[in-house]
């Protein structure tokens, strides 16, 4: 009785295991690999254009910048301005009063010229008496010309004025003040600089290494630093053919447009994006391309079925596309969602 009950567990024990056996067998050749779901995009062909990015700062128009200067030597009686002020065409600036031994010269060229005057007429006189030769009128003629030359280039020096009132010759803004009250001058001393506030300058400064890329009349977008949402679209009008010492930057001028000069100071920090030549590149989106620890740029193309990993260059970032270069062509299948999972050989399938 107790061998024909083992006999019967036995029995039920391989049909049981034949059962399982036979139910992994179909189990394996019937469910497939395990795929990971991904979405694809195809490689494209754009048109990009380069984009060097420079720094600089707002200065003015080096063409229209008035330097005030003082012809003759002089002593500083006021300064009505400050350095960084805002005036208009006609506002004192300053009172300058000329020093009395500088104006004495003037007083004596002045006496030089009315003595020379009265000694032609004396002379004249006595030509028509007959008392002297014209050669002696001719002497005193010139005498008188020297004089008055002297007299003339005194006056234009300004050293017939005791006192002047220095007035603004434009609007615009003090970027520069030389000068204090109760100081003494030289003649040919500047003063102070008067900038024009409607014609600005964006100076900026690129890598001695990239001018060959830089020509004149590229185009530039100007961003304020501190205000981010103003563009402002213009070119390059000149390049330094030198390194600024100062920098080791090499620099270049692209003016502002009149029309966007409102609000922007001088001095203000900005950021330059020059636009290089354009070139047909192949690109894709920027989710596409992944990096490695070793800072090697990737990304999977569909082939088949499977994940095959491609290493590539990347180049210019065209906002939601990126230039990408390497064992690749337009058109492939590339993962743009789902990357991150993915080794190479991996199963793939496509997610709507």
């Amino acid at each position: 009785m107790i061998k024909r009950s083992i006999r019967h567990y036995l029995v039920i024990f391989g049909i049981s295991l034949l059962a399982s056996l036979g139910a992994n067998v179909t189990l394996g050749q019937t469910v497939d690999r395990p795929s990971v779901a991904v979405k694809l995009a195809q490689i494209q062909e754009q048109q990009v254009s380069e984009t060097l990015f420079s720094y600089g700062e707002l200065v003015p128009d080096p063409d229209q910048i008035v330097n005030i200067s003082l012809d003759r030597p002089g002593f500083i009686n006021r300064i009505w301005v400050r350095q960084g002020q805002r005036i208009k065409k006609g506002e004192r600036l300053g009172e300058v009063k000329t020093l009395p031994e500088a104006h004495m010269q003037f007083l004596q060229a002045q006496t030089a010229v009315d003595f020379a005057q009265r000694d032609v007429t004396r002379k004249q006189g006595m030509l028509a008496d007959q008392l002297i030769t014209k050669a002696d009128v001719d002497a005193a003629l010139m005498v008188l010309r020297d004089a008055t030359s002297t007299l003339d280039a005194m006056r234009a020096r300004g050293l017939h004025k005791a006192t002047e009132i220095l007035r603004a010759p434009r609007d615009g803004i003090i970027i520069q003040l030389d000068v204090a009250q109760g100081q003494r001058v030289a003649a040919g001393s500047n003063l102070m600089i008067l900038a024009t506030e409607r014609h600005l300058i964006a100076r900026l400064g690129i890598e001695p290494e990239d001018l060959e890329k830089v020509k004149a009349g590229a185009p530039v977008t100007i961003t304020p630093v501190f205000m981010a949402h103003k563009k402002i679209e213009s070119h390059i009008r000149d390049i330094h053919a030198m390194i600024n010492p100062s920098t080791h930057l090499v620099e270049i001028l692209v003016p502002i447009p009149e029309k966007n000069v409102d609000r922007l100071i001088l001095g203000s920090k900005i950021i330059g994006h020059i636009r290089l030549s354009q070139r047909t590149v192949l690109v894709v989106p920027r989710s596409a391309v992944l990096e490695t620890g070793k800072a090697k740029s990737y990304l999977f193309r569909a082939e088949q079925g499977k994940a095959k990993y491609i290493e590539v260059e990347t180049g210019v970032d065209a906002g939601e596309f990126i230039e990408v270069s390497g064992d690749i062509r337009k058109g492939d299948q590339i993962v743009i969602l789902g990357n991150y999972q993915l080794q190479d050989g991996m199963m793939i399938r496509e997610t709507p």
